[in-house]
C-alpha cells in the first residue's frame, strides 16, 4: 500500500504539472511542467520514469504496480480538468492527434530521449542538484518526447467519445512509449555497466 500511496501520489504530481501545460502550452507553460518532478523528487514518491532507471533484478512487477498507481493518480487531476471552463479537453485532443500522427515505432524511439532525460535529472537531483530538473522537464516537452505518466494524463483529459474512437491505437501507441522510456532510463546502465 505504501507504494501504491507514493504512486497515486507522483500521478497527482504529474496531473497537476500536465494541467498547467494545458492552460499554457508554451515554453512558459513547458517550465512550470517542472513543479511535478520537482515535487515528487522533494518526497520521494514513486514516479515510473523515475524508477525505471534505478530498479534491480526482478522488480519489474513492481514498476508496472509504481505505473498503475500513476495512472489512477493521473484519472484524479484528469476529472478536475472537466470541470474547468478553459478549454483544456480541446488541446489534451491535440496533443494526442499529434502523438498518434507520429505512430508507435518513431514515438517509441522518441521517449527514449525523455527516459534518458529523466534518469539524468532524477540521478542529479538525488545528489541535491536539482538545476536539471529545472533544464530537462522543459527539454523534453519542447523535444516532443513521450512521458509515459503526462501523456496518459492528456489521455485522460481527452473527450471521451475520441478515446473509444481511438482506443485501439492509443493502446498501441502508450504500450511503445512505456517501452521507450525505459530503454531510456536504462541507458546509462546498458553502456556503462553501472
Amino acid at each position: 500500500m505504501q507504494t501504491f500511496r507514493s504512486s497515486f501520489l507522483a500521478g497527482i504530481c504529474i496531473g497537476i504539472a500536465g494541467f498547467g501545460y494545458l492552460a499554457e502550452k508554451s515554453i512558459i507553460g513547458a517550465v512550470l511542467f517542472a513543479f511535478g518532478l520537482l515535487t515528487v523528487v522533494h518526497y520521494g514518491l514513486r514516479l515510473y520514469t523515475g524508477t525505471a532507471g534505478f530498479i534491480k533484478k526482478g522488480e519489474v512487477g513492481k514498476l508496472f504496480f509504481i505505473l498503475f498507481g500513476n495512472i489512477i493518480g493521473c484519472l484524479a487531476v484528469a476529472l478536475m480538468v472537466r470541470c474547468s471552463p478553459m478549454p483544456l479537453q480541446e488541446t489534451a485532443q491535440k496533443i494526442l492527434e499529434g502523438r498518434l500522427a507520429t505512430g508507435p515505432v518513431f514515438g517509441g524511439i522518441l521517449a527514449i530521449g525523455c527516459g534518458f532525460i529523466m534518469t539524468t535529472a532524477v540521478t542529479f537531483a538525488r545528489k541535491g542538484q536539482n538545476l536539471p530538473l529545472l533544464f530537462g522537464v522543459p527539454l523534453f516537452i519542447m523535444c516532443g518526447f513521450p512521458h509515459c505518466v503526462a501523456d496518459v494524463f492528456y489521455y485522460l483529459c481527452v473527450p471521451v467519445s475520441f478515446l473509444a474512437e481511438n482506443a485501439v491505437s492509443i493502446l498501441i501507441f502508450y504500450v511503445s512509449i512505456v517501452a521507450g522510456n525505459f530503454i531510456g532510463c536504462n541507458l546509462y546502465r546498458a553502456v556503462i555497466n553501472e
